[in-house]
């Protein structure tokens, strides 16, 4: 190997993001495994929830694929320790299709949630995506620049929100919504295009993410505090 390629190599470990999958299906963990290594991720599984939180202190990975029903805690407890012990980006994996299910799991820490069955091709375009939002976001928090329209305070270096001077608790991915809303307040944003800027991908049958987040932003947030256009999108009330 000349050194040239050594660099590479160095290089290319060096810059390796590591994830960590808790499923406990084995089929679906190993599926999930084999091809997220193949993608150049460094890969650990966990089949069930204690063990999750053990290797999630040792391993301390860049980002969870954590399915949301695991034998004893189950995915919402591990996700609460999980962002209690050190904030991560989290992908949920789940079976249910209720959308109060997918709101507790996003108030709870989820940057983003993938329904079961779903294409390998579709994971891994979502963890793609999660991780340049964390990059983007990382880039953004050297801005020093605070938001106001209305009640609500966006302080987007330190990644505070607060509403009528009480401060509240959003996540990762609601931050990120709500800044790309509070930029042009009153603009009516469509849900492809916040898809494109928030999420970083645009797919029709994914517009119900763009809704569910928008709903967990009204419940911490005031339920007039995003507009509804139907058949559109979604703009930030002007106050």
């Amino acid at each position: 190997m000349s050194s040239a390629q050594r660099a590479s190599r160095l290089s290319y470990v060096a810059e390796q993001r590591r994830i960590l999958v808790v499923e406990d299906d084995e089929t679906i963990a190993l599926a999930v495994r084999n091809r997220l290594a193949a993608e150049g991720f460094d890969v650990s599984v966990a089949g069930d929830g204690q063990d999750a939180l053990i290797q999630y202190g040792r391993a301390e990975p860049d980002l969870v694929v954590l399915d949301r029903l695991l034998p004893g805690l189950d995915g919402l407890e591990v996700c609460r320790r999980m962002q209690a012990a050190r904030p991560v980006p989290v992908l949920m994996l789940t079976a249910l299709g209720e959308e109060t299910d997918v709101l507790v799991g996003l108030g709870v820490g989820a940057d983003d949630y993938l329904a079961k069955p779903f294409s390998m091709r579709e994971l891994v375009a979502r963890i793609h995506a999660v991780l340049r939002r964390v990059e983007r976001a990382a880039q953004l928090a050297v801005e020093d620049t605070v938001i106001r329209v209305g009640e609500v305070e966006i302080d987007t270096a330190a990644r505070r929100v607060f509403v009528g001077g009480v401060e509240a608790q959003l996540t990762r991915t609601e931050f990120d919504l709500l800044r790309r809303l509070a930029e042009r307040p009153g603009q009516v944003f469509e849900r492809d295009r916040l898809l494109s800027d928030v999420w970083g991908f645009s797919e029709a049958a994914a517009t119900r993410t763009v809704d569910s987040h928008v709903r967990a932003l009204r419940r911490k947030l005031g339920s007039d505090v995003v507009r509804t256009v139907h058949g559109v999108g979604y703009a930030l009330v002007r106050r």
